[in-house]
């Protein structure tokens, strides 16, 4: 009997040493490559889209801000997202190489979706996250900036435009165009540069950016003198037959069509209105920008389409020029405004931190004071704006470019 438990002992021990052995590879915890769908730019050890694998240059050198966003990485949305976030990465890259005001940058994925980027929100929340970017398309930086303003983060959002980011919230700020500010500066273009003589607009109705830009447009449109005689609408689920809305600007005889809207139903717009011979000029809003990158899509469509943004990538102004061939080589594509916006973004946090003389010791609360008096006193130029400056309601102030398609890219006109 001893013989045989000890035999049975020894059998034991060595199946726990070979479980150990075995166990090493799979038990260790996961590095943190931005769970629940998250892409950090630097301070991971995944390499984020674009990346050859190698050391990331954008790593910080010694202790860091941490930077955190939301924005549709994967999903309809996603060219927004993926551009908001790579044009954060460069300039946290060029930033963290100065030495100085360093940025650990981290990005969660929303899906264009206001409840995911609640849940975003909080795990950028649980990282640690000091500064915001906030989220990248209104609706759901909507339900973050109301996260944004309880906690007391500071948030910088490169492209939700929608007024209601801003409304009673003092920490809430905005790189880009407001909404409002959209709609009636697109009249104004149109009127001054006589682009069309009776107006056909076609908006998304249950979309609060697309909204906003419509009933500013229709005011400012009014006050101007310009003959709207087409106002059709659409939702989601009637959102791919748009048959009726350009017979109905077709018939009253609409000379150009303004589309307040993001680019995936423009471009089914495009398409139909072509397969009925309708030939008006048309005229959008910066949420167009990108349907040149949209997979599948016929760029011949979009040629000659005409829209305002706050950024040129044929500017041929040094910083400019470094920035796209930046973009380009590092993701394969020429930057939209969003991607811009969200370089200017973490520019205006370095110049807003270093006149604060604030430190990454600080907590959110602090930093999140000393970034609204920086923001509502400072003059920052940019990519997107030369001596933009902030109001105390977060909303930017900047001229607008106009630019047109041709050949398939973007050329300011």
């Amino acid at each position: 009997m001893k013989k045989v438990l000890s035999l049975l002992l020894a059998c034991a021990l060595l199946l726990g040493c070979l479980a150990a052995c075995g166990g090493n590879d799979t038990q260790q915890p996961a590095a943190d490559n931005g769970s629940n769908g998250s892409a950090a730019n630097n301070g991971s050890d995944a390499p984020a889209e674009g990346d050859d694998g190698g050391s990331d240059p954008a790593a910080p050198s010694g202790d860091a801000f941490k930077l955190g966003g939301t924005g549709p990485l994967t999903g309809s949305a996603a060219i927004y997202g993926m551009a908001a976030m790579h044009g954060a990465a460069i300039a946290v890259e060029e930033i963290n190489a100065m030495g100085g005001v360093q940025f650990d940058l981290k990005y969660e994925d929303d899906t264009h979706d206001a409840e995911k980027a609640v849940n975003a929100y909080n795990a950028l929340k649980d990282w640690g996250m000091q500064l915001s970017l906030g989220s990248v398309t209104s609706k759901p930086c909507e339900a973050t900036s109301a996260k944004n303003n309880a906690d007391r983060i500071f948030g910088l959002t490169p492209s939700a435009s929608s007024t209601a980011v801003l409304d009673g919230k003092d920490n809430m700020f905005q790189m880009c165009f407001m909404d409002p500010n959209q709609g009636s500066a697109s009249a104004q273009y149109i009127a001054d540069q006589s682009l069309g003589t009776k107006i056909a607009v076609i908006y998304k109705n249950d979309d609060v950016y697309s909204v906003g830009i419509y009933e500013t447009f229709i005011e400012k449109a009014g006050e101007l003198g310009l003959e709207v005689v087409s106002a059709t609408t659409f939702a989601d689920g009637s959102d791919t037959d748009f048959s009726v809305q350009l017979t109905d600007a077709k018939n009253n005889g609409a000379d150009l069509v303004f589309l307040p809207m993001y680019y995936q139903p423009a471009s089914l717009i495009l398409a139909q209105a072509k397969g009925m011979s309708y030939e008006p000029k048309w005229f959008g809003v910066d949420g167009m920008d990108g349907i040149l990158t949209m997979e599948g899509f016929d760029t011949s469509l979009a040629e000659g389409v005409m829209l305002l943004t706050p950024f040129n990538a044929d500017a041929e102004d040094e910083r400019t020029q470094s920035f796209v061939s930046k973009y380009q080589e590092q993701f394969g594509e020429i930057p939209n405004q969003f991607a811009a916006d969200a370089y200017d973004c973490v520019y205006a946090y370095k110049q807003a931190l270093e006149a604060a003389g604030a430190t990454p010791d600080m907590d959110a609360a602090t930093l999140c004071e000393k970034m609204i008096e920086q923001f509502t006193s400072m003059t920052f130029d940019g990519l997107t704006g030369e001596s933009m400056t902030w109001d105390a309601t977060g909303a930017v102030s900047k001229s607008p470019k106009g630019m047109v398609i041709q050949d398939g890219a973007y050329v300011g006109m």
